[in-house]
């Protein structure tokens, strides 16, 4: 690099520099012309060698600043950032977040769904100066984040839960030892049928996905189906009745004939009472009226005594028919629209498991109005015995051939 480059440079620029900068640009010509760089460029710009060496200087503490620090500008240079010039801006978002706890009640966004562009805007109107960008950045350093509600709530349990569970168990084993059935009984979810999506992956060719619709409208499809399921606990094997009409007791009571006379009474021959576990509320709720005199029908019909356990409210994920078959059939169809009714037939019945579970299943097109009224009298004639622990939710109906 000759002097001749080095003087032009430096006065072409000179007029816009003031003395550091000055000094600064000709310790980096000096740096680039290398070993000797200083006297050079000292004899091509008129600038002592001592002004030369303390522009190096600066570019050394600049170098080692950045490299600690992380920054360029000194500490409190740059723009002030909005939280610094507006220093309310912090405690009226963490308002608007919180409102029913950090503020008032009333807000703007207590009922709306608080994304940042409509947080944004509920500041300006305040008299804040923001945006949408500066909103999501502030909630991040304030410690909050988008997240999904997460079930882990049960409500109050109730005192007596565990010794209801214990009493379940007792009645189980008691029945198991007799050579007695035990179901447990439920209805699933509720599935809309036709080309919907489905919850889940499968596997199939790559990039060729299920083409599904994208609305799930109940009128592009058949209407839904309600799958009431029976599982017989000592043998691990599902029953489930799929019904089309309303999820009614005489539903459920239904659903557990259609059991016996398909499945139950071919394996337990010489049955004489049955035990069944449900949950508290749904067609089979321990309050229904018309569950028990159902359940009195059913009982009449076979001569079966029925007993009933039913698990304390917000227990239901305790009941098995959860975890051994609903689970399961949902892992089986995961992925698959439920376009007709015998896709779900035929889904539901090839359930399996490595324990050796066994689903069995059928349409149920029978009409099950909902509005059914239990009179006194109709009620009076269930031979009902309540247990002396919970009878609300332990109790026996014995047939009753004079009360068809």
């Amino acid at each position: 690099m000759s002097a001749d480059h080095i003087r032009k440079r430096f006065t072409l620029v000179k007029p816009f520099l003031n003395e550091k900068q000055r000094r600064i640009l000709a310790a980096a010509e000096a740096e680039a012309v290398g070993h000797g760089g200083v006297s050079q460029v000292a004899a091509a710009t008129g600038m002592s060698r001592n002004t030369i060496v303390a522009g190096r200087r600066d570019i050394s503490e600049q170098r080692a600043s950045v490299k600690e620090t992380g920054r360029i500008r000194s500490p409190g240079g740059g723009r002030k950032k909005t939280v610094h010039k507006d220093p309310t801006l912090e405690r009226d978002l963490e308002t608007l977040i919180e409102p029913v706890t950090r503020g008032d009640p009333e807000s703007a966004l207590r009922w709306t769904c608080k994304s940042v562009r409509k947080l944004a805007g509920e500041l300006n109107r305040m008299g804040h100066k923001t945006s949408h960008r500066m909103v999501a950045e502030l909630l991040k350093t304030m410690g909050y984040s988008l997240q999904a509600n997460r079930k882990t709530i049960e409500g109050s349990a109730h005192p007596d839960r565990d010794a209801q569970f214990e009493r379940i168990y007792e009645k189980v084993k008691a029945f198991q030892r007799e050579g007695q059935p035990v179901i447990s009984v439920d209805t699933k979810k509720k599935e809309l049928i036709g080309n919907y999506k489905n919850g889940g992956r499968e596997w199939r060719p790559k990039g060729q996905p299920e083409q599904v619709l994208v609305h799930d409208f109940q009128s592009l499809g058949e209407g839904k189906i309600n799958p009431y399921g029976v599982y017989d606990v000592l043998r691990n094997m599902g029953w489930v009745n799929v019904g089309i009409d309303h999820d009614t007791a005489v539903f459920a009571v239904e659903s557990i004939r259609r059991w016996w006379l398909t499945m139950g009474n071919q394996i337990y021959t010489s049955a004489s009472a049955l035990l069944v576990t449900a949950d508290s509320g749904g067609s089979n709720g321990a309050r229904l009226k018309l569950w028990k005199t159902e359940l009195q029908k059913f009982s009449n019909e076979n001569g079966l005594s029925i007993s009933v356990s039913h698990f304390p409210p917000g227990t239901s994920k305790w009941n098995k028919i959860e975890h051994r078959l609903f689970s399961f059939i949902s892992q089986n169809w995961r992925g698959r629209p439920l376009v007709s009714h015998e896709v779900i037939v035929n889904l539901i019945a090839s359930t399996t498991t490595a324990k050796g579970l066994r689903v069995e299943c059928a349409m149920d097109y029978n009409e099950y109005p909902r509005g059914v009224k239990v009179t006194a009298a109709e009620l009076k004639k269930v031979n009902l015995t309540r247990d002396m622990f919970h009878g609300e939710w332990n109790y026996t109906i014995m047939p009753d051939n004079r009360n068809p």
